[in-house]
């Protein structure tokens, strides 16, 4: 367990270990996802947004110690391959065409992992807690031996002209290399460069991506082939892909990454 102590806060980011740490982060999605977003959840159980694939993961939680009950203000759901190949798969290829990462993994030897349900609460969205969710998903990567890391960054709502420019801004300067370039698929995928090079203003397009796709994009990440328009989360989704290898290399001093 890692600690992150701001002023009147003391966070600490661990792996759920009970039931109720599964619930306590479920809940937490679900007043994100739900009731800030207007997300339909796969199941809504006594206010959780209950995903299949919940039994299967790894859940991430971080915690404000400082307060009574240790609330979850922070949370990553983890999909290692190993186990996603003895059930149904990865929960992304609802949406994109995985066959390239698959493959490519399958060639190396690496092991793939897939995030996802990413939420924290908005009282605590800054650097701190989001540098204590790198940090543990950090010390994951070193313990399972993971190649690579993949999984959605989202856009709020369905209206692409909305993010035009920052998707094209995506398609044209973070394409990923064709072997690790999912393509979005089915009826509810558009194309990710919707405006040409010139049409837009570089500068505010990358101002106004989402600060976790702008994360991702800090740690090296590049992106997919096409988006998805998820009617049920009410979200515009991305492929994102990212090297451990490279993660380790820029980042082995803050997060403790063996390169």
């Amino acid at each position: 367990m890692s600690d992150f102590r701001p002023a009147g806060r003391k966070l600490a980011v661990r792996l759920a270990s009970s039931e109720a740490d599964i619930i306590a982060a479920q809940r937490l999605r679900y007043r994100i996802f739900v009731e800030m977003m207007g997300a339909a959840p796969c199941k809504a159980i006594d206010r959780r947004d209950v995903g299949p694939y919940d039994p299967l993961c790894d859940h991430l939680l971080v915690e404000d110690l400082a307060l009574p009950d240790a609330p979850v203000i922070g949370t990553y759901r983890l999909l290692r391959q190993s186990i996603a190949d003895a059930h149904q798969g990865f929960y992304s290829a609802d949406e994109f065409d995985l066959g390239p990462v698959l493959r490519h993994a399958a060639r190396e030897g690496a092991e793939l992992l897939e995030l996802g349900r990413s939420c924290v609460d908005p009282a605590y969205r800054d650097a701190g807690t989001i540098q204590l969710l790198w940090r543990g998903i950090a010390d994951y990567l070193v313990r399972h031996r993971i190649g690579y890391m993949f999984g959605c960054g989202s856009f709020p709502g369905t209206d692409p002209a909305e993010h035009a420019a920052s998707l094209s801004l995506l398609a044209h300067d973070h394409l990923a290399p064709c072997e690790l370039r999912a393509r979005a698929i089915g009826t509810s995928a558009i194309p990710l460069a919707i405006l040409p090079i010139g049409g837009y203003d570089p500068r505010v397009a990358l101002r106004r991506l989402p600060p976790l796709v702008k994360a991702y994009l800090r740690v090296g990440a590049t992106i997919g082939d096409g988006a998805f328009i998820d009617h049920d989360f009410n979200t515009i989704d991305i492929f994102v892909m990212m090297p451990v290898a490279r993660i380790a290399a820029r980042y082995a001093d803050r997060f403790d990454v063996a390169a």
